[in-house]
């Protein structure tokens, strides 16, 4: 497994967050954003009234965090979608959600959520939460809360939560191809499937000595950027592991994001980003690219339709099952229609 420096980039300033977005990297530095190409190019920089600490990118758009408000920017040229909103406190971590909309954590122990275009729905009693780990599917998030407990949000309307397990976790990835990594309170690396009630599997992987800052899973599995600054592969053979030049003499910072199957990117606070390629995983590049292009395309085909839409995820956080399967048939979403019938027979309205 051979990974390269494909390009390197230097910020101004401090580097506050990173992003992927469409198969680049979103930079926030300062009190400006730079959205760079997979090549190294800037698409374009805008200026920004605070510092943005986090972000994500869905469809054509990218939601942001910066003091205590919500922000939403296209993709395309950096434009406001609309004027934000705040709430008291502010957020601390957003997710965007299956099928549109975004699920935000606020420092006051609620997750908020919104359109895909920024408009408030509800907010979702949680109590407080250390980060957003993923969506299992539309209706069922996970979250891991400041003792290291992971919880199940089922947020439908008639919002439900449960604890996985009583176990806590001092460290745990973000939910990727429905997987975790996990860190246990003795320092042991664990590899897990979540479900709404438990794990359908999770194992113990053979690897000590390791303090994680980020994973992500890539087309040759996890890779894991420690605290001292460098990358370990969760899949390389026992005996292997000084071979990787990736750990070899170089501070990587803390800072991870996968931008690609075959390309991840690295960024330390001071503001050197790094953009790492895989040529043996040519095939998962190409897929990359086409997954990259299709989320462009579905960003504009959104636009064309994405008041039908709209009013089909209201429909559905609202618990008017009817209505949204009526929407979501017009859009031709025959799996969201077949959901919400199967939550209708169930008694969901």
């Amino acid at each position: 497994m051979t990974w390269n420096v494909a390009w390197s980039w230097q910020a101004e300033g401090r580097i506050a967050a990173l992003a992927a977005v469409e198969g680049g990297l979103l930079v926030s530095s300062g009190l400006q954003l730079e959205l760079l190409e997979a090549d190294g190019s800037s698409r374009w920089v805008v200026d920004v009234p605070f510092k943005v600490h986090a972000a994500y990118a869905s469809q054509g758009t990218i939601g942001m965090l910066a003091a205590h408000g919500f922000f939403l920017l296209n993709t395309s040229d950096g434009s406001m979608v609309n004027e934000g909103r705040s709430a008291p406190g502010g957020f601390s971590d957003l997710r965007s959600r299956p099928g549109g909309g975004w699920a935000l954590a606020g420092r006051r122990g609620e997750i908020h959520l919104f359109s895909q275009h920024g408009r408030g729905i509800r907010r979702v009693d949680s109590g407080p939460v250390r980060r957003l780990i993923g969506w299992l599917d539309r209706e069922h998030l996970l979250w891991q809360d400041p003792e290291g407990h992971l919880w199940c949000g089922r947020l439908t309307g008639d919002d439900r939560k449960r604890k996985l397990e009583e176990r806590s976790w001092s460290w745990c990835s973000s939910l990727t191809d429905g997987r975790l990594l996990l860190q246990s309170s003795d320092g042991g690396i664990w590899e897990g499937i979540p479900h709404p009630f438990g794990w359908d599997a999770i194992a113990r992987l053979e690897y000590d000595s390791i303090e994680p800052m980020n994973a992500v899973r890539t087309g040759d599995g996890w890779w894991v950027l420690g605290i001292e600054g460098h990358l370990l592969s969760m899949t390389a053979s026992s005996g292997t592991e000084d071979e990787n030049p990736l750990t070899q003499g170089m501070n990587l910072g803390d800072l991870l994001v996968l931008c690609t199957p075959d390309a991840m990117a690295t960024a330390t606070r001071d503001g050197l980003v790094r953009r790492w390629t895989a040529p043996h995983l040519a095939d998962a590049e190409r897929e990359g690219r086409y997954k990259a292009a299709a989320e462009a395309a579905m960003a504009r085909n959104w636009e064309e339709r994405r008041q039908m839409f709209v009013r089909a995820q209201e429909a559905e956080d609202m618990g008017k099952l009817s209505l949204a399967i009526e929407l979501y048939e017009a859009l031709g979403r025959a799996e969201d229609a077949r959901r919400l019938l199967n939550r209708q027979k169930e008694g969901g309205e």
